[in-house]
């Protein structure tokens, strides 16, 4: 098995750890909260550093780091790369700290605009969410700082062939989370559900801490010495110059996720809460497959970019692309064939009752429509940061946003919290159209016509496997009641019915690529044999 697969699998290793334990962390957090509007304001509070950290650290500046950090390290080998770690680092504390600061001091006012707001005309519910939503956001406000610090860490060790560190960097997040609710909770350090929300915003402040110093530590272990550096370097310049458009892309993103996100929480108490557990659904298998293989195949591009190869940087992009698809396609129709039980399973506890779960079901379905294509543009756009193109991105972006807006808009009475799910997936499928156009357009061997067929096949063998696992949880319900003691049974047997299904057929149908499948497969069994 290739280098590069054997890097997929720790990573996606990791992140599926990871993702459980994000999924846990909510499985907590609703059993505690329900469908509250505390709930609701807290996703929404914990939206803001969240944006703000995809903006200035995953984002714009990972997306202009990697290929900068690639250039150094082949120009002038680790004490490059290390210089350039220390310069980027400098400068984002100071900008980052200042902004964290500016942001705390406008949220703190605007939780005191009560009366301003009411005298608007605005609902009274509205108001009450949007008040306590600004003044969680305070509290988790410094949280960006952390991870956008982390982000350049994770990113050069990345560089390095590095990858199990910023791959854990979310499991110390979800764990001092969970530790300080369950211990608010069941240990009675806090009476009351605002003495709850307080330790779960302390265990997110402690879980930023830790996503920092761990893979500072690692790049430590590999010669890295801290050192303060606030020249304005020619890479320096670089980044910043190739940062521009995509931080006014991310900025899209930004006022695009925050729009949904504020009518979510104007249009009722649960929107914003029950739109956040459809995405964590989402996220097992995009995290366990498409950010696994996208996080090991950015750097394997990038240095293809950087060498002109393009040959080598269309095979590596199409094979990865073909990774994801065969995941994450049959793992869409897995959520929606068994959307319902799914739910019961893993939220109906505590304040989670089954209007709750009737209430989400349709919006997970509609959700996992979208998997698909969520996938494909984390992808996609690691084509073009790779060959140092923000601005094509920043017009997906900008095109994404429209079609959210214009979409949230006319579907968010009519259709509640589905016309929001509606309306992001119909952005985020445009968003993917316009960017393989884009590239394809640039490129001849980007086009999907390489694809077609193997698509096809991937379509074909998870129509059978869904239909083979509605088929099953129809016939399990006419021996069992819809409760959740027979859930647990009915769909471990079901997931891995639709499993083997699936692969017998993607196998029978001979998809390209299988072989290495097989490979990461065989992997993972052996670590854990």
């Amino acid at each position: 098995m290739s280098r590069s697969f054997k890097n997929i699998s720790v990573v996606a290793t990791a992140t599926l750890v990871s993702r459980f334990l994000g999924l846990g962390r909510d499985m907590l957090v609703t059993a505690v909260f329900g469908t509250s509007a505390l709930a609701s304001s807290f996703y929404t509070a914990f939206t803001l550093p969240n944006l703000f950290r995809r903006l200035l650290g995953e984002g714009a500046l990972t997306a202009a780091l990697v290929p900068t950090l690639s250039d150094e390290l082949k120009a002038r080998r680790r004490a490059g790369a290390f210089a350039l770690v220390n310069n980027v680092a400098s400068w984002l504390l100071l900008v980052c700290g200042g902004l964290v600061v500016i942001s705390m001091g406008l949220l703190a006012m605007a939780a005191r605009l009560g009366p301003e707001l009411q005298a608007l005309g605005l609902p009274a519910g509205t108001v009450r969410r949007w008040l306590e939503a600004a003044d969680l956001a305070v509290i988790l406000f410094p949280y960006l700082l952390c991870v956008c610090l982390a982000a350049v860490f994770s990113a050069a060790l990345q560089m390095l062939e590095r990858f199990l560190e910023p791959a854990l960097s979310p499991i110390w997040l979800n764990v001092a989370m969970i530790a300080l609710l369950a211990g608010a909770v069941y240990g009675g350090w806090s009476p009351g559900a605002r003495g709850h929300m307080l330790w779960l915003c302390a265990g997110t402040l402690l879980g930023g801490a830790l996503q920092l110093g761990v893979p500072a530590l690692a790049l430590v272990r590999e010669g890295w010495r801290p050192r303060p550096d606030f020249a304005v370097s020619a890479p320096l310049r670089q980044i910043t110059r190739l940062m521009g458009p995509t931080l006014f892309g991310s900025a899209i993103y930004l006022i695009n996720m925050a729009v949904s996100r504020l009518a979510g929480h104007a249009l009722n108490d649960s929107a914003v809460t029950v739109l956040n557990l459809a995405s964590r659904l989402m996220e097992l298998p995009i995290g366990v497959f498409a950010v696994a293989v996208s996080t090991v195949i950015f750097p394997l591009i990038s240095a293809y970019a950087a060498a002109g190869d393009q040959a080598n940087l269309a095979s590596a992009y199409r094979k990865g692309m073909r990774l994801i698809l065969v995941i994450n396609v049959p793992a869409a129709v897995g959520l929606a064939v068994l959307a319902t039980p799914i739910i019961r399973l893993l939220f109906q506890r505590g304040a989670f009752d089954p209007s709750d779960t009737a209430m989400m079901q349709p919006v997970l379905i509609v959700s996992a429509a979208g998997l698909p294509f969520f996938s494909f543009v984390n992808l996609v756009l690691r084509a073009f940061y790779a060959q140092k193109d923000t601005a094509t991105p920043v017009r997906a972006a900008a095109l994404s946003f429209g079609v959210n807006l214009v979409l949230t808009l006319a579907l968010m009475r009519p259709l509640g919290t589905v016309g929001l799910a509606i309306a992001g997936n119909v952005a985020v499928m445009v968003q993917a159209w316009w960017l393989q156009r884009a590239l394809t357009r640039r490129h001849a061997d980007f086009g999907f016509g390489h694809l077609a067929r193997d698509l096809g096949k991937v379509a074909l063998a998870s129509a059978v496997m869904g239909a083979v696992v509605a088929a099953g949880w129809w016939a399990w319900l006419q021996f069992q009641p819809p409760r959740k003691a027979a859930d647990l049974p009915g769909v471990l047997l079901l997931v891995t019915t639709g499993v083997a299904v699936y692969a017998a057929a993607i196998w029978a149908l001979r998809i390209e690529g299988r072989e290495d499948l097989a490979a990461v497969w065989a992997k993972v069994k052996a670590k854990f044999a």
